[in-house]
């Protein structure tokens, strides 16, 4: 209803009608007056009405002043009544003048007074128009009063449509906002969880390596001071060095490119793990026996299970001072386990620093992603034991096959 391009038809050709009705009238003449009355309702329509009611729709019309508006309104009030004094079926004008009074006037009391003041014109025009008797203003009055009452049914609908449209226009920009900082709230979301992801994988890859060359430089630099002559000696741990250093390089490429894949090239999750047991061993001196009882498992448990077994070796090399370490991946109908033990210290009550997210509280959060479990204990002979479980689906019976070194 504040449509311009519904308004420019229904006013444009209420006024042809009306030209053809005001020209076929059959008193004597033409009705010249009543021609000049309908030219100047288009003109007020043409240079005001439009802007108006583009106003009252909001949709970015320039702005309009409030003599104009109101010279609109008066000249379409007034000229209902002028037009129906000069040819009595042009009383048929206030048909599209009401409306247009109830879509122009913000306020409800005013759209009534005004609708009033419509009725009123056209009554007293159709009253001169048939004659100024009073048995036709009983007439043009009775028709008059029921053309108010119309109007004022037919305005208080169109106010509650317009009201209820206004609802849900708001209710749906605010639906669309709230939206769109939901939609905001998921991206800071998933951007943090991929930088924590992101940081577990870059502590679990190449902080891991890095740290082997550290050991290594500090074993390195500990050879050459004690035993200067031994260079050969020297040379194997610079020869890893070397190695490890290029492994870190590749690392970070990958990393970079699409994070690190969960197994090296050519080599299944037993031979990555085996090969991870060998370089452990090299680096450390801590021997290191790796036993895989399963393969051909989900994607996510295997990357789970080979970064608990960087991270527990980790811990092994750091804090056990073992000269022992073991890893065995084993199954059962129901679930998968993974057990890292030595025969160093032992790690007492496991202790989590909570300003990293890494080490164990890394480890167990990735555990937590394919709804696994954690244990840390003591052994009673000495040592660590590190064992993670997770559930299997119960359709999976993954294919059992024994690599150990």
């Amino acid at each position: 209803m504040t449509s311009v391009r519904w308004w420019d038809p229904a006013f444009g050709g209420s006024l042809a009608v009306m030209t053809i009705v005001a020209a076929l009238d059959p008193r004597d003449g033409l009705p010249v007056g009543a021609l000049a009355t309908l030219a100047a309702l288009a003109v007020a329509y043409l240079g005001f009405g439009r802007d108006s009611i583009r106003h009252a729709a909001g949709i970015g019309a320039r702005p309009v002043k409030p003599a104009s508006h109101a010279i609109f309104l008066v000249t379409t009030t007034l000229g209902c009544g002028i037009g129906a004094a000069f040819v009595p079926s042009l009383a048929t004008l206030q048909a599209i003048v009401f409306p247009l009074v109830w879509v122009l006037v913000g306020s409800y009391t005013a759209a009534i007074w005004l609708s009033a003041a419509v009725a009123v014109s056209v009554g007293i025009g159709l009253a001169l128009s048939l004659g100024a008797m009073p048995a036709a203003a009983a007439e043009a009055g009775a028709i008059e009063a029921i053309s108010f009452i119309f109007a004022v049914a037919l305005g208080t609908w169109m106010t509650r449509i317009i009201a209820a449209g206004e609802r849900h226009r708001r209710l749906l920009d605010e639906l669309t906002r709230a939206q769109g900082e939901l939609a905001g709230l998921h991206r800071a979301a998933g951007s943090s969880a991929e930088r924590e992801r992101l940081a577990r994988e870059i502590h679990d890859t190449i902080a891991q390596t890095l740290t082997g060359l550290v050991m290594l430089a500090q074993r390195t630099r500990g050879e050459l001071t004690s035993h200067p002559a031994q260079v050969s000696a020297a040379q194997t741990s610079i020869d890893l060095i070397e190695t490890n250093a290029h492994e870190a390089l590749t690392e970070t490429r990958a990393l970079v490119a699409a994070l690190s894949p969960v197994r090296e090239p050519g080599r299944g999750l037993a031979g990555t793990i085996l090969r991870l047991a060998d370089r452990f061993t090299q680096e450390t001196g801590i021997r290191t026996d790796a036993t895989v009882r399963v393969d051909d498992i989900d994607r996510d448990v295997e990357v789970v299970l080979l970064r608990c077994v960087q991270e527990g070796l980790s811990n092994v090399r750091q804090h056990s001072g073992a000269g022992a370490a073991s890893v065995l991946i084993e199954c059962t109908p129901a679930e998968i386990v993974l057990t890292i033990s030595d025969n160093g210290s032992g790690l007492g009550t496991a202790r989590v620093d909570p300003n990293t997210g890494f080490g164990l509280a890394g480890m167990r959060d990735r555990v937590l992603l394919v709804h696994g479990e954690l244990e840390i204990s003591t052994r009673a002979t000495g040592g660590t034991v590190l064992r993670v479980i997770v559930p299997l689906p119960l359709e999976v019976s993954p294919a059992h096959r024994e690599v150990s070194a």
